[in-house]
């Protein structure tokens, strides 16, 4: 199982005691909400795209969705999401649990700017209940994200964390 990966990868870090498991399924931005105990924007989802044949993780904030025309002017392509049977052998982690810790080789992580506006957010840690709450300079050291892109939309807006952090 994934999480087992991923609680191995954050134990070279002495950090395994911070995955979260819960009893309750935290496989969607408002389930991982509500089992975690904070606002739907501050949950991490990792989304898996296809670009050049080599599969890409984009870490987006919670309340965040892609914008097509963006996207298209950081990959050159248009968006196209892995297909749902496609996912877990390609990334290493199934639906719901994917995340950018203890990838498959081959997978380039990018982070969105989205997240930039919290202290901490919460991604999944390879199963459908899991979750860890990181620093966003955390998040940068042990995602192994490539860089900061901004590709998405319906984020910011009137939202009171935004202009907190300057970003």
């Amino acid at each position: 199982m994934a999480i087992y990966r991923v609680k191995e990868y954050f134990r070279k870090y002495y950090m395994a005691d911070r995955v979260l498991e819960f009893d309750v399924s935290s496989a969607t931005v408002e389930l991982a909400a509500k089992a975690v105990g904070c606002e739907p924007n501050r949950i991490a989802k990792t989304l898996s795209f296809m670009v050049d044949d080599a599969p890409i993780l984009i870490v987006v904030a919670g309340d965040a969705r892609i914008d097509n025309k963006k996207y298209k002017a950081q990959f050159h392509k248009k968006a196209k999401m892995l297909a749902p049977d496609e996912v877990e052998s390609l990334i290493g982690h199934a639906i719901g649990g994917v995340c950018p810790f203890a990838v498959n080789p081959g997978v380039t992580v990018y982070l969105d700017k989205s997240l930039k506006r919290f202290r901490t957010v919460f991604p999944a840690c390879g199963s459908s209940n899991s979750a860890i709450e990181l620093t966003i300079p955390e998040m940068e050291k042990y995602s192994g994200f490539t860089q900061w892109i901004d590709v998405c939309k319906g984020w910011g807006d009137n939202d009171p964390h935004f202009d907190i952090f300057g970003q």
